[in-house]
């Protein structure tokens, strides 16, 4: 039997409602905006108010969930009788208040700060990676900026910061908006960049003016994902994965994540949060992808590896609480920044490793292919992703595991590469053996996931039998932070689900300042996991991430196979190659070993 329970904090919330019979509800304001009235909350800015009401108010630097900065002033709206126009993110609504949001004098300034922002950028859209998605380029053609009415006499341009293996910077195209700062500090608490320099000659980067391999950064890509320009984008690697397809000479495999097919429709122009798996394999193959496997499979493979671990530890009193090891950036921020949680960290290598490790040793002597004539591909909705599989530690006698990672976007640009569409594809299937997957390893793409499936097999290893009940209703949903007691087999078992590595941070220090009633914690570098990660298309919907987290759970619960323990090719992958959960041969090629980094002061 599995017990569960919420939340301390949200526990004390229900309690306390509960106690008084009462629940605060704000008050309720007139005011007018256009000649329409709306109500709003009072307290609540100008822009919350207009947006709830379906009025559009143009934006650069806000940010959903953030404290408003400002600073761009292009949300501007005028106040009838108070003689100016204020910034809509950071005024409050007053009782009364009469708003004109599309006024001349409101589209003139508002054209005009987009023509400011111009004067300095680079005439270069037919060749920015953001062309079409760019939030500047969208301003100027709804404000009508036909004209560059502004031009510095000495335009300052900036060499472009290539050191990531992950991240590319081009400062010349900054605007100075601070999102990616705001993101990377106040969500990521990583604080890898920030303001340099005053006036003209100020710019954003990393500390003395060195580049992003040298600073704090753990490739997670928000900053990318919020960025409205084309300042900030991944190390592309479409080149190279074109250049591998063309070589007679390479077997070119491809494995897909679990989130990837809830999230490449968008890229299509189809419905967010679509599954379009069988048309993605169909795409990959008419691509040139000799073999395509889906990732979901070594996510099956890893709740055996890291269930074997968690149950060992709690059994022989191992370092508790044990730690996920799926997130590369999560990674590399407990090697930056908490080292001496390092014992705690699972020493499984995350699905991605682990598939391209299987690829390059028991699928190439099956096939008898040579490992160094396989180019092994991944698509990933991950930045982070492109820095792990570079790591010296993700690989065997100096050959990769991985040679190249492409994002959701650059898989995107791939398939229109090849005039491909995917709404007129038939579904296919990936190949075996590495195609056949439980709906445990596909919910592996949300916050959460990795813990429900873990619980589902740990279940099944401490006590012999299956859970009744596979939806753990606690462990879903996008809260930053999740936490679970559960009963199994008579063991206590306390875990919690962070994602984000702001709340990482935060639940850490409490493990740091003595908590102790966790047994293990699963924790997604990107807010909301996986489905939100740094290589996900740009200018999603805002309701994008919910829609791919309930296509996850849609299709883990029409599944037939819903435990990873059962999933037959990895029973006979340990039956025929590597032995059993945590063996000699399992270690050696799915475990790995961090090591501990400093940091810039």
């Amino acid at each position: 039997m599995v017990c569960v329970c919420l939340r301390r904090e949200d526990a004390e919330t229900a309690w306390n409602e509960l106690d008084t019979g009462i629940t605060e509800t704000p008050k309720m304001i007139g005011i007018e905006a256009d000649g329409r009235a709306i109500e709003a909350k009072a307290g609540e800015t100008i822009l919350t108010a207009l947006r709830r009401e379906g009025i559009h108010v143009p934006t650069l630097c806000h940010m959903e969930g953030l404290e408003p900065s400002g600073a761009c002033r292009l949300c501007v709206v005028e106040i009838e009788g108070a003689g100016g126009m204020v910034p809509a993110c950071s005024y409050p609504v007053a009782d009364g208040m009469k708003l004109k949001t599309c006024s001349t004098r409101v589209l003139e300034a508002r054209k005009t700060i987009v023509e400011l922002l111009l004067s300095n950028h680079p005439d270069d859209c037919l060749y920015c990676v953001r062309s079409g998605k760019c939030d500047l380029q969208n301003l100027a053609v709804d404000l009508g900026v036909r004209q560059r009415r502004y031009q510095q006499p000495r335009a300052i341009r900036q060499e472009m910061d290539v050191s990531s293996p992950s991240i590319v910077r081009d400062p010349s195209k900054c605007i100075l908006c601070g999102r990616c700062v705001r993101v990377c500090e106040e969500v990521q608490s990583v604080s890898a960049i920030d303001f340099v320099g005053r006036g003209s000659r100020a710019q954003i980067g990393p500390a003395f003016g060195g580049g992003l391999n040298l600073s704090s950064c753990i490739n997670c890509g928000q900053c990318i994902v919020v960025c409205p320009t084309g300042a900030l984008a991944e190390k592309s690697n479409v080149q190279d994965v074109l250049a591998a397809l063309a070589d007679p000479e390479k077997t070119v495999v491809v494995q897909h994540a679990p989130a990837v097919s809830v999230s490449l429709a968008e890229e299509a122009g189809l419905k967010p949060g679509s599954d379009i798996d069988g048309r993605m394999v169909a795409a990959l193959r008419r691509v040139g992808f000799d073999w395509v496997f889906d990732t979901s499979f070594t996510a099956d493979l890893t709740i055996m590896e890291e269930g074997s671990e968690l149950v060992e530890r709690v059994k022989t009193g191992g370092v508790l609480p044990m730690l996920t090891s799926c997130s590369p950036g999560w990674i590399k921020f407990v090697e930056s920044f908490y080292p001496d949680f390092m014992p705690n960290v699972s020493t499984c290598k995350s699905p991605q490793q682990m598939m391209g490790a299987l690829i390059k040793s028991f699928f190439a002597e099956r096939e008898k292919l040579d490992p160094k004539n396989i180019v092994s591909v991944s698509i990933m909705p991950c930045t982070a992703k492109k820095f792990e599989c570079s790591r010296p530690e993700m690989s065997n006698n100096y050959t990769p595991d991985v040679d190249y990672v492409l994002t959701t976007r650059e898989l995107g640009q791939l398939i229109r590469m090849f005039g491909l569409d995917l709404s007129g594809l038939e579904p296919e299937a990936a190949d075996s053996p590495f195609g056949e997957r439980s709906s445990a390893g596909k919910i592996f793409g949300a916050s959460g996931g990795v813990m429900e499936a873990a619980v589902r097999s740990a279940h099944f290893l401490l006590t012999g039998k299956e859970l009744e009940e596979l939806r753990i209703q606690p462990l879903r949903g996008l809260n930053g932070v999740k936490e679970l007691r559960a009963n199994i087999g008579g063991v206590e078992i306390g875990a919690a689900v962070v994602s984000g590595l702001g709340n990482a941070r935060n639940l850490l220090d409490q493990v740091r300042a003595g908590r102790d009633d966790l047994h293990f914690i699963e924790v997604m570098t990107c807010p909301g996991g996986c489905i939100a990660g740094g290589g996900q298309p740009i200018g999603a919907d805002s309701d994008a991430a919910r829609l791919r987290m309930k296509s996850l759970y849609n299709i883990d619960q029409e599944a037939q196979l819903r435990v990873s323990h059962k999933n037959p090719w990895v029973i006979r992958l340990y039956e025929e190659y590597l032995g059993k959960p945590l063996g000699e041969k399992s270690h050696k090629l799915l475990h790995t070993k961090y090591c501990e980094r400093d940091v810039p002061v």
